[in-house]
């Protein structure tokens, strides 16, 4: 079970403090810093993903800037070949970002449709 435990806090770009088997029990308890935007339905997640063993008791810890520029892009030769041509996962400072202007329904640099055709409508009298 740890491991899948390990495996949600991963996907989520949490990071594991501490951990340790509880004495005369078969508990096991971790302890993770969960950024509080990953951390919506994550208990629902983690008792998907544990069949109901796993129970989260999540508390806020402290605050911590994300100190990557949301603007960022890969420039140079280097960067290219260090992130790749699908750098928008690896960014994220831009996901928060996007994600609460979505939210708030402002725009968002998503493009929603890459390549589309008009759609031809039946006209009402045939």
């Amino acid at each position: 079970m740890p491991s899948k435990l390990y495996a949600a806090l991963g996907r989520r770009g949490g990071r594991v403090v501490g951990s340790d088997l509880q004495s005369g029990s078969a508990q096991f308890r971790v302890q993770a810093l969960l950024p509080v935007a990953e951390s919506f339905k994550f208990a629902l997640e983690l008792r998907t993903h544990t069949s109901g063993l796993a129970a989260p008791q999540m508390l806020f810890s402290h605050w911590k800037v994300i100190d990557i520029d949301p603007f960022w892009k890969p420039r140079t030769e280097e960067e290219y070949l260090h992130w790749g041509e699908k750098w928008d996962g690896v960014n994220r400072a831009k996901a928060y970002m996007d994600a609460v202007r979505a939210r708030k329904g402002l725009a968002t640099d998503k493009q929603l449709v890459q390549h589309a055709e008009k759609q031809r409508t039946l006209s009402k009298n045939k």
